[in-house]
């Protein structure tokens, strides 16, 4: 059991350095432009499919609420979330729509999306990179293995290409969105924020 949990672990690591080695100045990027968008008043959407349905929760309310540092609630909205929209959009459209209707009601130009997929080819998150195109809000995709279809669309990709397992790329993901939001507070608050 022990040398299966160690084999596992080293699995994550490496697949967090290869991303790290390949990707540093694309997530320095996706920096720049979260900080740039919410600074300016503009928010983030974001959404995806069970674990990154999760992820995508996860990272608003890091947001919202806060994340290392006492600091202004930023705007932040997981698309994942109100079930009436998603149920009612699913019925009378279709599951693919999910997240591009909401993105119609709610992108605004100078907004940014988070598009999380590990495929890269879940196609209620291309239909609604689609209309963000559309709408005017830029697009940060994070995917994995090959980057799928998203990786074509995206206007910036975060592609964890050193698996095609989900549970990796997933654990990657979280890395790369908690860097994305300890250095946005960082850029946007520097020290005129706390600690918590």
């Amino acid at each position: 059991m022990r040398r299966e949990i160690g084999r596992i672990f080293r699995e994550s690591i490496r697949v967090k350095r290869a991303f790290l080695r390949d990707h540093a100045n694309r997530l320095a990027q996706a920096v720049e432009i979260v900080a740039g968008a919410l600074a300016a008043g503009n928010k983030l959407l974001l959404f995806g499919n069970g674990g990154s349905a999760a992820d995508a929760q996860h990272i608003a309310a890091e947001f919202v609420n806060r994340f290392k540092m006492e600091r202004p609630p930023l705007p932040a909205l997981a698309l994942t979330t109100d079930s009436s929209a998603l149920t009612s959009i699913a019925n009378d459209y279709s599951y693919n729509d999910v997240f591009a209707k909401q993105v119609e009601a709610l992108g605004r130009r100078g907004d940014v999306a988070i598009a999380i997929s590990t495929s890269g080819n879940a196609r209620n998150v291309l239909r609604a990179v689609t209309a963000c195109k559309r709408r005017g809000v830029r697009v940060i995709a994070l995917t994995g293995g090959s980057g799928g279809k998203l990786a074509e669309s995206g206007e910036l990709v975060l592609c964890v290409s050193a698996t095609k397992e989900t549970a990796r790329i997933q654990e990657t993901h979280i890395v790369i969105a908690h860097t994305i939001c300890e250095l946005v507070d960082e850029k946007l608050f520097g020290g005129g924020g706390r600690k918590r």
